[in-house]
């Protein structure tokens, strides 16, 4: 099967991260089976989606992993000119559909390559680590690393597929989701002086978000290398009130910090945390109910820092003649390896900018590229 083929396979697997990705676990597993491959699954807690890992090779230390989400934004809304879930070629140079650059073109080029392997002598071995949950927080990826540590002989480096025209990127922003609930008092807005309006109160924090990216740009904590170069703080969404003429008493709204490798997450909630504090004091000496309320929506998807990582750049600059460098200000799972000490890389086929896009696409000259670098990974590996 060609990467292009299963691709196809995979693309048909509708893995929206609300939804289930069972059935494509299951499919990736029957196809390993057939090249007696070992693979794991490791289950969330209700059994309804897993990661999956898998071993090509001997059972010892030193071996890849190949690191790939198997989950996909949804299609809701978005003008696809064709089904998302049917892999389409137009006839120019690419292939639609979702998934197919972000990321399971990376996982084709892996798993199409898996024959090859099992015939080659692989000195270490070839380690998939396919998860779940990447896109709403990389919530599936934990639980897996921590497997792959405890039950499988360590493993050297650690290539994360993410789309990245096949250039190997050393760092990444660490990512929080949060949501925060102003309460304040309701009144009739002509009595304006009898209530506490949360969508006023909400305005102001708000504001104060936005400006601590200002304070950290003034701070001098920036990093070039990163195309935004500070910490960035974003709200996405809000919403509070019941009519024009009732001061709400609820706001409610979610926002994000994207911090550097060398910023602290903690640290800059602090920041918007102290003025929340002010701000709710303020609003109980009117009214003693009224609150604010912050709450992570996911645990901290910890930053990719460019340190650590030598078996990784190295095995990249052998592989791809490229020397690993760059940094990008999404987040991945490749923190989460590099937490538990994995010298790690961001490396995949396809551009980032057509992630998440209606008619999502991967060119097949990328698709190309990331089954040559699979290949090369096996001869380097059985030498």
């Amino acid at each position: 099967m060609t990467a292009a083929e299963m691709l196809e396979r995979l693309v048909g697997f509708a893995t929206v991260s609300r939804d289930s990705n069972l059935d494509l676990i299951a499919f990736v597993e029957r196809y390993l089976d057939q090249y007696g491959v070992e693979h794991w699954r490791v289950e969330n807690d209700d059994g309804t989606k897993a990661n999956l890992l898998a071993r090509i090779g001997p059972d010892v230390a030193g071996g890849v992993v190949l690191s790939g989400h198997t989950d996909v934004v949804p299609v809701a809304g978005q003008p696809w000119s064709s089904d998302p879930f049917t892999l389409v070629d137009k006839g120019d140079g690419k292939l639609y559909g979702r998934g197919t650059c972000d990321m399971k073109g990376f996982i084709a080029c892996a798993l199409a390559e898996v024959p090859a392997w099992t015939r080659l002598d692989l000195q270490a071995p070839i380690l998939l680590a396919l998860s779940y949950d990447e896109e709403v927080g990389c919530i599936g990826a934990p639980r897996m690393i921590e497997r792959l540590v405890a039950d499988h002989p360590r493993p050297a480096a650690v290539i994360v597929g993410e789309p990245t025209l096949m250039q190997p990127v050393v760092a990444h922003k660490g990512a929080t989701n949060l949501r925060t609930t102003v309460t304040g008092r309701a009144s009739h807005s002509s009595q304006i002086d009898q209530g506490v309006s949360a969508i006023h109160v909400a305005a102001r924090l708000v504001t104060k978000i936005e400006d601590v990216m200002s304070e950290l740009r003034a701070e001098g904590r920036v990093d070039e290398a990163f195309n935004v170069a500070h910490s960035s703080l974003h709200v996405g969404k809000i919403a509070g009130g019941t009519a024009i003429n009732i001061m709400a008493r609820e706001c409610t709204f979610e926002w994000e910090i994207r911090h550097l490798p060398s910023d602290r997450f903690e640290e800059l909630f602090e920041r918007v945390t102290a003025y929340a504090a002010e701000l709710e004091a303020e609003m109980q000496r009117r009214a003693p109910e009224a609150s604010i309320v912050t709450e992570a929506l996911n645990t901290t998807v910890p930053a990719l820092a460019d340190e650590h990582n030598a078996a990784a750049t190295d095995l990249c600059r052998e592989l791809l003649g490229e020397q690993p460098h760059g940094a990008v200000a999404y987040a991945t799972e490749a923190g989460q390896f590099q937490r538990v000490g994995l010298p790690t890389v961001i490396c995949g086929p396809g551009s980032i900018r057509q992630a998440h896009q209606p008619d999502e696409f991967i060119e097949l000259e990328q698709l190309a590229a990331g089954s040559r670098f699979m290949q090369a990974l096996g001869q380097r590996l059985g030498r």
